[in-house]
C-alpha cells in the first residue's frame, strides 16, 4: 500500500493533486472550499496555501480540517496516512501576512480581469477572506503583478476602478497621511479638498466658468507625473504611477470639450483619482519615500506651479546638507574648453537658459540628463524629471512614439525627427536631433522646441534696430 504523510504544513494543491477526490469531499464540509476549484486561485494562492493557511482561509478549526481529510484518504483510496508534528515555527506558505494577503488580492483581480466573478462577488470574498487591508498592499500587489507579466499597464489601468472597488470598504476607513503645511502631500490635500468644493458647486449650477476653474485640476496632475512619480519610480515602484498617469489623460481629455463635457462624468472622474490619491497613493508614497526624497520632490514645484492653493512654510525636511554642514553649490566656477572657445560653467548655464528655444538631452541609457531651465517653459519641466527614463516623461499613450524615434537614431536609419503642432494658441516647433560622435557612434538625443507663432507672422525686411514688439 502507497503512503503518504501529512502535517500542517503540507501545501493544499499537493492533497489535491494525489487524492483528487478530495475536492468534492471538501466542498461538502463547506462550501467555501469551491473556491479552490478556480483555476486561477490554484495557480496564485494554491501553490503556496498550506493546511494552516486554508484553515484560515476557510475559517475552519485546522484539526476538524486534519481529521476530515485522513478519514477520507483512508476511506477512499489504497493508502496509509500519517500525521507528522510539524516543528517549524513559521507554519504558513507565506514569508508574512502582508504577502499572504496580496497573493489573495492578486487572485481576486486576476478573477475579475478573466470574467470569473462580478465586482459584488468579489467585494464579499474579500470581506470574508481578508477583512482589511493596507493601501499599500494594493499598490505593491498591482506592482507585482507587472513585474510578472500576469497583467500589463494597460490592463490595470482598463479596470483600476474595479480593483479599487474591491478594497474600497476597507480604504475608506484607513486614516488620510497627516503632514504640516509645505509638504507636498499637504499640499496635494488642499488641491483637492478645494476641487471636491468646485464639484459641489459645479453640480448645483454647472457654467463654463466653473469648469474652466475645476481644469486647474491640470496642474496638480502635472505636479503628480514629474514631481512625485520621478521619485517612485526611483524606488522601483513604476506600476501605479503609469496607470494613474493614464487616468489623468482621460480627465484632461474631458477638460478639453469645455462646454460640451459631460459635467457628471468630468466631475465622477475628478473624485475618483481623490479618493484614489488620498487612499492609496500618497500613503503609499508616504511609507516608500524618506525625508530627503520628499524634499526633491518638494524643489522644483514651483516651476510647475500649484491649483488654488500657496503651500505652508511649516515642514522643514532635514537635508544632507544640515547633517554634514556641507553647501549647496550649483555650479562650478571651472572654465570648460570648448572646440571653438572656452568659458567658465557659471557663462554656459547662462547662455543656456537665455536661448530662446527649450533644449533638453537624453543619453545613450535614454535617461534625461540635461534641460534648458528657461523663464518661459513650453512645458512644464523640474528637477524630478532628471535620471529619469524619457520613457517615463510622457503619457503612456504616446510612448511608442517616443520609442519609434529613439530606436531610429540607435540603428542609425534617421538623424531628425521634426513636429509642428498648434496649442493653447502658439504654433510650436519640434525637433529631435540624433547626437554622434566622431566615430558616428549614438550618444543621446536632443530635443529643441520654440514657439514659432511670431515668427511665421513676420513680412518683409526689418534693416534697423526697433525696440518695440
Amino acid at each position: 500500500m502507497a503512503e503518504f504523510t501529512i502535517s500542517e504544513t503540507t501545501k493544499i494543491i499537493d492533497v489535491f493533486n494525489r487524492f483528487p477526490f478530495l475536492e468534492a469531499d471538501l466542498i461538502e464540509l463547506d462550501s467555501k472550499f469551491k473556491r479552490f476549484k478556480n483555476p486561477i486561485l490554484r495557480r496564485t494562492v494554491g501553490r503556496k496555501a498550506t493546511l494552516n493557511d486554508v484553515s484560515a482561509i476557510i475559517g475552519i478549526d485546522l484539526n476538524k480540517l486534519m481529521d476530515y481529510i485522513l478519514a477520507k484518504i483512508e476511506e477512499k483510496s489504497q493508502t496509509i496516512v500519517s500525521f507528522e508534528e510539524d516543528i517549524q515555527e513559521i507554519k504558513s506558505g507565506w514569508v508574512d501576512e502582508k504577502a499572504r494577503k496580496r497573493e489573495m488580492m492578486k487572485a481576486l483581480v486576476l478573477e475579475l480581469h478573466e470574467g470569473q466573478d462580478d465586482l459584488s462577488t468579489l467585494q464579499e470574498r474579500f470581506r470574508e477572506i481578508l477583512g482589511d487591508v493596507e493601501a499599500t498592499d494594493i499598490a505593491t500587489m498591482e506592482q507585482e503583478l507587472i513585474n510578472s507579466g500576469e497583467l500589463t499597464v494597460d490592463q490595470i489601468t482598463l479596470l483600476c476602478d474595479l480593483h479599487v472597488g474591491i478594497f474600497e470598504e476597507s480604504l475608506r476607513e484607513k486614516l488620510k497621511p497627516e503632514t504640516k503645511p509645505g509638504h507636498p502631500v499637504h499640499t496635494y490635500m488642499a488641491e483637492n479638498a478645494k476641487a471636491k468644493e468646485i464639484i459641489a458647486e459645479l453640480r448645483r449650477k454647472p457654467t463654463p466658468e466653473l469648469i474652466a476653474e475645476l481644469g486647474k485640476i491640470e496642474i496638480h496632475y502635472t505636479r503628480l507625473e514629474n514631481q512625485l512619480f520621478p521619485m517612485l519610480e526611483k524606488k522601483k515602484f513604476e506600476g501605479p504611477s503609469q496607470v494613474m498617469w493614464a487616468k489623468h489623460d482621460e480627465v484632461r481629455a474631458l477638460i478639453r470639450q469645455r462646454e460640451n463635457v459631460d459635467v457628471n462624468e468630468l466631475t465622477s472622474q475628478v473624485e475618483d483619482m481623490i479618493f484614489k490619491e488620498e487612499s492609496i497613493l500618497f500613503p503609499t508614497s508616504m511609507e516608500l519615500l524618506t525625508s530627503v526624497d520628499w524634499q526633491r520632490v518638494r524643489n522644483g514645484e514651483e516651476e510647475i506651479g500649484f491649483a488654488w492653493v500657496t503651500p505652508g512654510d511649516e515642514w522643514k525636511p532635514l537635508t544632507p546638507e544640515d547633517i554634514h554642514q556641507v553647501p549647496s553649490t550649483l555650479i562650478s566656477d571651472k572654465i570648460l574648453s570648448l572646440d571653438t572657445g572656452k568659458m567658465p560653467l557659471e557663462l554656459l548655464n547662462l547662455i543656456l537658459t537665455h536661448l530662446p528655444i527649450e533644449i533638453s538631452f537624453i543619453n545613450e541609457q535614454d535617461e534625461v540628463v540635461y534641460y534648458s531651465d528657461t523663464k518661459e517653459r513650453i512645458f512644464p519641466r523640474s528637477p524630478g524629471v532628471i535620471g529619469r527614463k524619457v520613457q517615463k516623461c510622457h503619457p503612456p499613450k504616446s510612448v511608442h512614439l517616443v520609442n519609434q524615434i529613439i530606436d531610429a537614431f540607435k540603428a542609425g536609419t534617421q538623424d531628425v525627427a521634426e513636429f509642428w503642432i498648434t496649442m493653447a494658441g502658439k504654433f510650436l516647433h519640434i525637433r529631435y536631433f540624433a547626437i554622434r560622435d566622431t566615430d558616428n557612434i549614438y550618444r543621446g538625443t536632443l530635443e529643441v522646441m520654440q514657439d514659432v507663432t511670431k515668427i511665421r507672422s513676420l513680412e518683409g525686411e526689418r534693416r534697423l534696430v526697433h525696440w518695440g514688439e
